[in-house]
């Protein structure tokens, strides 16, 4: 096991672009599961690929305890990669697979069989070790991918998307595994995702980025009720937050016909947020907004009512968290009053957090 730091990283495929990941400071603590999410494009594989070694960097440093990894060989670093595409070797049975990298690193015939079948019972492989990989799951090739990583006791584990080629169940019950197998290991981890639901739900932390440059660190809970800007407010959370322009000037904040108290020492303008839970239903009059329902999302216990209505909405449309029991029409009127101690509020200009 072992402690990861990005000290000012910076990645830059081509001098006429913005660097793909810029001046990254990042630490991960020994034993940490970090994740790292954001969407495409916003330099999260490329700071997988920097860990491993299969993307130099341009400046900075990468440390994994204290040594400085920067220059130093992919398979020097002792770092395993777990790939979007399980990269088996179709020509070798499961247990072929898993012992490959022992067997290259001169690790005898029975101590490399004991250690693939101490991970095989871990992942429940045991009764497929003799198969090929055309004739497993897709469920089954991702546990024989993290099982090849699992059987090296690298560092650190270094995992990218590995579950976005799984159907939805057997996502939800993978990512189960993946963090009960990373809390019993004790591996260092940094797994990569675009999905906000495997980032909440994964990580001892969560790192989001935006075009190559860090927004916010911190605990999912942390994320999700303090979001640094409106980039991860918006970004963070399912179904995303609702983000509206205020008219402000006489203390108050008003949007959509109500009015809510202004903090103090706001900027001149302000944008609110709102998650799905922080409205409350009732009828149509003074104090509420006045939003058409579009489309009701039924979920079971709770259903997502998504309206339309007359407000500067970032995004288009309100999102009301409503309990299962409540029924909705299609296109009739309803009206939504704010919670006020659920507001997020955001200078417009700058994209960043009110200190409220």
């Amino acid at each position: 096991m072992a402690s990861v730091t990005f000290d000012a990283a910076t990645r830059r495929f081509a001098d006429d672009i913005p660097p793909a990941v810029d001046a990254l400071d990042l630490h991960i603590g020994d034993g940490e599961f970090m994740v790292l999410v954001g969407p495409s494009g916003c330099g999260k594989s490329t700071t997988l690929r920097m860990l491993a070694g299969l993307e130099s960097i341009e400046s900075g440093r990468i440390l994994i305890d204290a040594d400085d990894v920067s220059g130093m060989a992919p398979k020097e670093r002792d770092v395993a990669m777990v790939f979007q595409n399980y990269a088996l070797y179709p020509n070798m049975t499961v247990a072929g697979n898993m012992g490959f990298a022992l067997r290259n690193a001169g690790m005898s015939k029975a101590d490399t069989a004991a250690r693939v079948a101490e991970v095989a019972r871990m992942l429940e492989l045991e009764a497929l070790l003799d198969r090929k990989p055309a004739k497993l799951s897709g469920g089954q090739r991702q546990r024989v991918a993290m099982g090849r990583a699992i059987v090296r006791r690298p560092r650190v584990f270094c995992m990218d998307e590995p579950l976005s080629n799984l159907d939805a169940k057997l996502r939800v019950s993978t990512r189960a595994q993946i963090a009960a197998l990373q809390r019993e290991l004790g591996t260092t981890t940094l797994y990569v995702t675009h999905d906000q639901v495997e980032a909440m739900t994964m990580g001892h932390r969560v790192a989001v980025l935006d075009r190559g440059v860090l927004q916010q660190v911190g605990s999912p809970r942390e994320i999700y009720r303090r979001p640094t800007n409106m980039f991860v407010a918006g970004f963070m959370g399912t179904p995303q937050m609702c983000l509206v322009d205020a008219e402000t000037g006489t203390g108050r904040a008003a949007f959509g016909g109500v009015e809510v108290p202004l903090p103090t020492g706001a900027p001149a303008r302000v944008t609110v947020g709102l998650r799905a839970e922080a409205w409350q239903l009732g009828p149509v009059g003074p104090g509420a907004v006045t939003a058409q329902v579009d489309l009701v999302e039924e979920l079971g216990a709770e259903q997502f009512v998504y309206c339309t209505a007359d407000a500067a909405i970032r995004h288009g449309r309100i999102v009301v968290r409503a309990d299962h029991r409540q029924e909705f029409i299609v296109g009739e009127e309803i009206g939504l009053t704010p919670v006020v101690r659920e507001l997020h509020w955001f200078d417009t200009e700058s994209g960043e957090r009110l200190d409220v």
